[in-house]
């Protein structure tokens, strides 16, 4: 069997790494850039520190804010029409996941026009072109959509998240950038670093992982483990480790998948509005002991990641309930919440199972699973 593995073809990382934009836009001779940016990024001034960077190279751009926190296939729509009179060649998307999913999108569609019905662009879909380029500026420690081939755009209409995964949506440049994550309010930081986390653990155990994946993902759970507490505090030392260890963690994930946590996430986002990272940071430990007979050794590795002690002599159970509460007490040391009772309506369960079934993640999990054991999931939750 062969492996694919897809990656971006540059990215910088550190502070200041976003001084290096206008090399790079040079050095491939684009022209004007659209900007992809959530409103609150423009309002509150975070955008400013990368349109600076271009305005002091000279560089021409146009910024386009019309992005929700779960982008829509409207906010999709209207982007291709402004970057087609903006005479736009590439584009730069400045923020979280929705900012990038959004340039992502649009950059697809530009140069695969076949596929302006957002809809066809869902699931495992390889358009015959190249996305015109991106470059990519998170703002957030968690999505690592700038090193993913993965974006999820939501279909107002049918309450529902579309996960659309093509290689060739990945953004061409990233700029990890620590310091353009400073800003990042405590709750922010922590539900995108658990985010984070989930990206990891479950690209860990999913079904398609291999040894390269697990190296990253590994790797990514031990940065994060000892990166968060920090970051949600706003010490440089958390910033750049989360900067870092959620970018590994979405080199690894991209390529293998994910499982349940992310499908049951998805409808919550679609229906409630409700942020993908404090809905997969709830839902994580629950489904992590769910998943648990079917990990072999692998929750071993994952407390010893998270910082667990004595591992090598726990037995099978005293490690898998190790890791699960390691991860609990991460996410509750960060301020997350341990239930869904003031999100999810019970009576809209029937409706979020189905929707978590059919969501591309699902076959990804380790555990082969039903829509009777993710209603069941959901309830326990409440």
């Amino acid at each position: 069997m062969a492996y694919r593995f897809v990656l971006n073809e540059t990215s910088y990382h550190g502070a200041g790494a976003i001084k290096s934009i206008p090399a790079e836009v040079k050095s491939r001779k684009l022209t004007k850039a659209f900007v992809c940016s959530d409103p609150d990024l423009v309002k509150f001034g975070v955008t400013k520190k990368v349109l600076d960077v271009l305005d002091e190279a000279g560089l021409a751009y146009e910024l386009y804010s019309n992005i929700k926190p779960n982008p829509t296939i409207e906010n999709v729509q209207s982007g291709v029409e402004a970057f087609k009179k903006a005479g736009a060649d590439y584009l730069i998307a400045i923020g979280g996941g929705s900012s990038m999913d959004t340039a992502k999108g649009i950059g697809i569609i530009i140069a695969n026009p076949e596929f302006a019905d957002v809809r066809s662009l869902e699931g495992a879909v390889d358009t015959p072109n190249k996305s015109v380029p991106i470059l990519a500026v998170p703002t957030t420690a968690g999505t690592a959509a700038e090193v993913t081939i993965n974006y999820v755009i939501t279909d107002v209409e049918k309450n529902r998240k579309m996960v659309c995964v093509d290689p060739h949506d990945i953004p061409v440049v990233a700029f990890v950038d620590s310091e353009m994550m400073a800003s990042m309010p405590k709750g922010l930081t922590a539900a995108t670093g658990m985010d984070a986390l989930t990206h990891a653990i479950e690209g860990y155990i999913t079904a398609g992982a291999w040894e390269l994946s697990d190296m990253f993902h590994l790797k990514a759970i031990e940065i994060i483990a000892r990166s968060l507490r920090g970051a949600v505090d706003n010490t440089p030392e958390g910033r750049e480790g989360m900067a870092l260890g959620q970018y590994v963690a979405g080199m690894g994930f991209s390529n293998v998948g994910l499982g349940i946590v992310h499908s049951m996430a998805h409808p919550l986002g679609a229906l409630y509005d409700t942020p993908h990272g404090i809905a997969n940071a709830i839902i994580l430990p629950t489904v992590m002991e769910y998943n648990a007979e079917a990990t072999g050794e692998k929750y071993r590795d994952i407390a010893k990641a998270m910082g667990v002690e004595g591992t090598e002599n726990m037995s099978q159970e005293e490690y898998r309930k190790a890791a699960v509460d390691a991860v609990k007490q991460l996410a509750k040391d960060v301020g997350i919440p341990d239930n869904l009772k003031d999100i999810v309506k019970e009576e809209d369960i029937p409706f979020l199972a189905q929707s978590a079934y059919d969501d591309a993640c699902r076959p990804g999990n380790p555990k082969e699973t039903s829509v009777e054991d993710i209603t069941a999931l959901y309830k326990k939750l409440l």
